[in-house]
């Protein structure tokens, strides 16, 4: 029987949609599927995109994207129980701008639908259709939809795939839950309290004791009138954790740090999602196959760098290479496409970025990490800025004080598994 499509993609996120305006643009039929009554309605909260990867398939995005705030100051905070040491960046112009999903993804998949994709929300694809071994389309509500390749963009809670036995389940150390929550705040408030001018925005990292000793992070981002707030902690973390998920969130809220930027902020919305974390190590051995392919979150392209989180920016570099292995695939069908896929991978940005990080999930699920160091800098901080009747030592003396209350030997340990990671 004839295909329907040449491509359809399943879930109509950064990887499906990139993919989907890209396919298009080279003239392949596309029928992008999107179980969200329309897309980003499932993406709540927000988060931040960098513009490099989007400029090169949209130049000049900015101009037309429906964008929150450019991110011109950065904050990084270690936090203890009651205090925090923090490092702060400010920069004039920004390569990365706060976003609501809710918002940015209908304007993407428009330029999609623009370059020739036909769209279909609120569909729920009940499985995937085989003959002979090869996928061969969809089963959506008992009806059946032929294409010449089923590419999977479900995210990272890809059920469908593992269903269809595509990938396994992965690892607690792998996968993470991100816990999220938008505020309302008024601009004049928010600028006064992150010291921003209007349109600027604020990164806030955080990192220490979320968890107890287990490892987890957070993050604050500043959009036009609200805050992105969230807790990101791996699976094995919440399972031996301290306290239940739930109330982590409620938990960072209260710390000294967080709590007089919160103040007045009204919930808009409250939420929970997986997040990928395990970098090149927990990508699937398999990543397409005889009819499919695996993109952005579901291939697990995350990375969680410590200092910051890249997703957008590679999801749009994995389905760039989506795009290209199925664009190649039409001039070369006697090449299989995980041969395609794989080459195309391999030689993409996503792929020396990937293994620049590759050694990081090791270092970031040290549980020790996150209870000493934050411990050991505010000491020194708290030593380096007393002033009584003493004289302050040496700031080598300071150093080594407190270096040697949490172990020499296991600190520069640390330092230079990270030297090695970063």
């Amino acid at each position: 029987m004839a295909d329907d499509f040449d491509i359809i993609i399943i879930g109509a996120g950064i990887a499906g949609t990139t993919c989907a305006l890209l396919c298009a643009r080279a003239g392949l039929s596309v029928l992008l599927l999107e179980r969200g009554e329309q897309p980003g309605q499932k993406n709540l909260s927000g988060g931040r995109l960098y513009g490099y990867a989007l400029n090169d398939i949209i130049p000049g995005f900015t101009d037309h994207a429906p964008l929150e705030r450019a991110i011109t100051h950065e904050h990084f905070s270690l936090l203890t129980d009651s205090g925090a040491t923090t490092l702060n960046h400010q920069q004039p112009a920004s390569p990365s701008w706060s976003i609501l999903r809710a918002h940015f993804d209908p304007w993407y998949a428009a330029q999609a639908q623009a370059a020739g994709a036909q769209c279909l929300y609120g569909v729920t694809v009940d499985a995937l259709h085989r003959e002979h071994g090869r996928v061969t389309g969809v089963l959506c509500d008992g009806e059946l939809l032929r294409a010449g390749v089923v590419v999977l963009a479900e995210g990272a809670n890809s059920l469908l795939a593992e269903q269809s036995g595509l990938i396994a389940s992965p690892s607690p150390t792998s996968m993470a839950l991100g816990i999220k929550e938008t505020l309302a705040l008024e601009p004049a408030r928010l600028e006064e309290r992150f010291h921003l001018e209007a349109h600027q925005g604020a990164a806030w990292l955080f990192s220490g004791n979320l968890c107890g000793s287990k490892p987890a992070g957070a993050f604050l981002y500043t959009n036009r009138q609200s805050l992105s707030l969230g807790i990101v902690a791996p699976l094995a973390s919440l399972r031996d954790g301290p306290a239940a998920a739930s109330a982590l969130l409620s938990q960072l809220k209260e710390h000294p740090t967080l709590r007089p930027l919160l103040r007045g902020a009204q919930t808009l919305e409250y939420g929970a999602h997986l997040v990928p974390e395990g970098g090149l190590n927990s990508l699937p051995g398999q990543r397409a196959g005889n009819g499919w392919l695996l993109v952005g979150d579901t291939l697990r392209t995350c990375i969680n760098a410590g200092f910051t989180i890249r997703g957008m920016d590679m999801a749009v570099l994995s389905a760039r290479a989506a795009a290209d292995t199925l664009i190649a695939a039409r001039r070369t069908p006697d090449i299989p496409l995980h041969a395609l896929y794989d080459r195309q991978l391999q030689k993409s940005l996503l792929w020396r970025q990937l293994k620049r990080y590759q050694r990081l999930p090791a270092l970031l699920q040290r549980s020790g990490w996150y209870q000493a160091w934050p411990t050991l800098c505010s000491g020194v901080m708290a030593d380096l800025s007393r002033a009584d009747a003493d004289v302050n030592p040496a700031l080598w003396r300071i150093l080594l004080r407190h270096g040697r209350r949490r172990g020499l030997r296991r600190l520069t340990a640390d330092i230079i598994r990270s030297l090695q990671c970063l």
